[in-house]
């Protein structure tokens, strides 16, 4: 009993020190970057706002949400602390400025995180179609994967082709480089991510697991996931030369030999600290290469950093490397 309370006072005395580093690092970088005081005017159709015609697809630093559909998961107060990583609807997701989501499903086409279930997949595309309906010139990425340790949904590729066909942008390398306006009137990258089942093929409605790729750190310790983040990063080309989307997701995950395991309070370690991230991608040189970024219950100002270097990115800003 002894030696499990040390551990927890080490444990704890860790986390502040790697919180500490973050605000240190704050204070002294500070979190001005190209962009950085921009708010949109309009989060529902800010990418309309930088004219379809002008914006390409590797332009955009995509805002996205880390277990896009878990804003009614489990049973409230009981199990959802340990689970909820969004308090807003995915159609609210969208009309903060929302564009890549994070969808994970169970055999039964129910939305899942782990062992904890909420609503029907049918709700996601009910919410992002009413979004879609609502607006002309917004590009959403959608990635749809079978929950580790579930069965994939039965024919559930044709599922998505029949409840999204008019929507889907196909599958296609040349994707990358064309302008918002080039892809339009379709409107969803689909990207399927089944366990078992075929994997879609180029020129699918459907885009395969590849075409979206992370490296996923599980650790609560705010500091190691920001470095890792950073470093993981690094080792990408620029986007301009990329013919994937590349994710960073400004989260730490609960770990079960620590006494706080909610999502929030520890998430929250990392959370406000998107902005000093950016700012760290230009002191390190890969500013060129960030792409989405995602995070846990996201805000207006996590949309708002992302919508920022995206301007300045579509401005031609010679600091940023790209064009």
């Amino acid at each position: 009993m002894g030696s499990q309370i040390s551990k927890q006072i080490e444990r704890r005395k860790e986390i502040l020190t790697e919180k500490k580093v973050l605000v240190d690092l704050e204070e002294s970088s500070g979190e001005t970057y190209p962009g950085s005081d921009y708010r949109p005017s309009d989060r529902n159709n800010w990418m309309a706002g930088f004219n379809p015609e002008k914006l390409h697809t590797n332009q955009i630093v995509w805002p996205g949400t880390h277990d896009s559909a878990s804003n009614r998961i489990g049973i409230p107060l009981i199990t959802r602390p340990f689970a909820q990583c969004q308090s807003l609807s995915i159609y609210r997701q969208l009309c903060v400025g929302t564009r890549v989501f994070d969808i994970r499903v169970q055999e039964d086409r129910r939305v899942c995180h782990g062992i904890l279930t909420t609503y029907s997949v049918d709700v996601v595309i009910r919410d992002l179609k009413k979004f879609l309906l609502e607006t002309e010139s917004e590009i959403v990425i959608l990635e749809i994967r079978t929950e580790f340790g579930h069965e994939d949904p039965p024919e559930f590729d044709k599922y998505l082709e029949e409840q999204l066909g008019e929507y889907l942008i196909d599958q296609d390398d040349s994707v990358f480089g064309k302008t918002i306006a080039e892809l339009l009137p379709k409107r969803v990258i689909c990207v399927w991510k089944p366990r078992k089942s075929p994997a879609p093929k180029h020129g699918s409605p459907l885009w395969s697991a590849g075409y979206l790729k992370d490296n996923w750190i599980d650790t609560d310790l705010p500091s190691t996931k920001f470095e890792s983040n950073m470093k993981y990063l690094s080792e990408q080309s620029p986007v301009s030369s990329r013919k994937y989307f590349y994710r960073v997701e400004n989260t730490v995950t609960p770990q079960a030999d620590n006494p706080i395991v909610c999502v929030k309070p520890v998430t929250n370690r990392i959370h406000g600290y998107a902005r000093l991230f950016i700012t760290q991608c230009f002191s390190k040189g890969c500013a060129d290469k960030l792409q989405i970024f995602s995070t846990d219950f996201i805000d207006e100002d996590f949309v708002d950093a992302c919508v920022g270097l995206t301007r300045a990115r579509v401005e031609g800003l010679p600091t940023l490397g790209i064009c």
